[in-house]
């Protein structure tokens, strides 16, 4: 008897792995997704450096997540004061858990789920930014967010002993606000400097449409990114070695709990930003992840149907706040703004709304107070830091790329080879195009 407990326990951690295993692959989903996404907003002078960005958000956010990143999530659930206790240590990049040790199957496969959702950061980030920032800002950018302040905000809001949950109750199980909300609103921080894109608007100020250069490359990224959702989702859940499911807050539930709110609000998303956008495609597929987004914080708790009109409501709201934005000079061409940070925020408030007095295994429970805080406290780790290195960044002339080079394109500039060789320069012709375009300029 005792021999198949202990198979039993052993088949348990092995699913347990495998699990966590395929999240982590259907979560890079998400990064092809916006790499198409991005392309295909992209004018085609500016193709291949969105491509690029995408694939350099992987590169610094993955080992700076392992060097610090995973250690911040375990050392400063209390605030800024950090623990020094076993979980903390063991997190750091020397422990020996940090490593292919054979007798501990959780702490890589945890770090590889969270250094995805960290990834993701840097993604929602990039698109906000396209066809203007330098590399290299955005690397700076990107590794802040990915490896500092969403997982900082997740050690708070997500651990099972941060402060907003023992202190507050604050429920975000799908992370609506520890992800998007503080990813969207450092986006606004860092746009607030960068500024909009040259022939974005008229003399007057009036917004002129930038149209996408592909349509279909846009819709099909955001397909895909729908495809990696269900992997962030599902790598939301604790899937605990007697076969239960746990939320990262250790109350139960259960796949089936995710799979309705999260296809209920998918359906309401698009459906609410069909309406409100008139049929524009990029509103009505983005409403997809409005409507995700919008039910993320309170997956495990909605009934279905009130998921379905959470994220409806929410469907509605983002169109017209994009089209507001853009009037006020925020050049934001894939919306991530209005439907990562606000989005986000809407989310965690949702609760706060249709879930105030449910239960938390620790600390108190579920109120509006304690969610609106939250929202408050997401929305300040992103914007504060985001705008504070933007003004820095621009201060040194690091931030935006110069003006010639937007005018060419980032391509010609920056790149070797071309996204669509007929009717675009050779590699041989690009020194020559952009030292034509400088001498015109000066």
């Amino acid at each position: 008897m005792e021999e198949l407990t202990n198979q039993m326990e052993l088949f348990g951690l092995h699913s347990m792995q495998a699990y966590y295993w395929w999240c982590i692959a259907l979560m890079f989903a998400i990064h092809a997704g916006f790499l198409s996404y991005e392309i295909g907003v992209s004018r085609v002078k500016n193709v291949l450096a969105a491509a690029m960005k995408n694939v350099m958000t992987l590169a610094v956010i993955i080992p700076s997540f392992y060097f610090f990143g995973w250690w911040i999530y375990n050392a400063f659930p209390d605030g800024f004061i950090p623990r020094f206790d076993e979980l903390s240590l063991a997190a750091l990049p020397w422990s020996q858990n940090m490593g292919p040790n054979i007798m501990d199957n959780e702490s890589g496969i945890f770090w590889g789920a969270f250094a995805l959702f960290a990834a993701t950061t840097g993604s929602i980030l990039s698109g906000t930014l396209i066809e203007r920032i330098r590399l290299s800002a955005f690397l700076v950018l990107a590794t802040l967010l990915g490896s500092v302040l969403w997982i900082l905000a997740g050690s708070w809001g997500w651990h099972g002993e941060g402060w907003l949950l023992t202190q507050l109750g604050y429920h975000d199980v799908g992370a609506a606000g520890v992800v998007h909300a503080v990813a969207g609103f450092f986006a606004l921080g860092v746009l607030i400097h960068l500024g909009p894109r040259i022939g974005k608007y008229t003399a007057e100020g009036k917004p002129n449409r930038i149209l996408p250069h592909n349509m279909p490359s846009a819709l099909l990224g955001l397909m895909l990114i729908f495809v990696g959702f269900f992997g962030f989702l599902g790598g939301c859940i604790i899937f605990m070695t007697d076969g239960n499911w746990i939320t990262i807050y250790g109350t139960p539930t259960n796949l089936s709990a995710f799979a309705f709110n999260a296809l209920m609000g998918f359906a309401g998303g698009i459906m609410g930003c069909y309406i409100a956008s008139k049929a524009d495609p990029f509103w009505t597929v983005s409403g997809g992840l409005v409507g995700i987004i919008s039910v993320g914080a309170g997956l495990d708790l909605y009934y279905p149907g009130l998921g379905f009109l959470i994220a409806f409501i929410g469907g509605l709201i983002a169109p017209k706040i994009g089209e507001f934005m853009e009037k006020k000079g925020l050049d934001d061409p894939v919306g991530a703004i209005v439907v990562h940070g606000v989005i986000g925020v809407y989310s965690v408030i949702a609760v706060g709304i249709f879930a105030s007095g449910f239960p938390n295994v620790v600390g108190p429970d579920i109120t509006f107070f304690g969610q609106l805080i939250g929202a408050i406290v997401m929305v300040a780790i992103g914007f504060i830091p985001g705008y504070v290195v933007a003004y820095v960044l621009k201060k040194m002339n690091a931030l935006r790329i110069p003006e010639e080079v937007e005018k060419i394109g980032i391509d010609v500039a920056k790149f070797p080879g071309s996204p669509y060789p007929e009717g675009i320069p050779s590699t041989e012709d690009k020194v020559t195009l952009l030292e034509r375009t400088s001498k015109k300029s000066s």
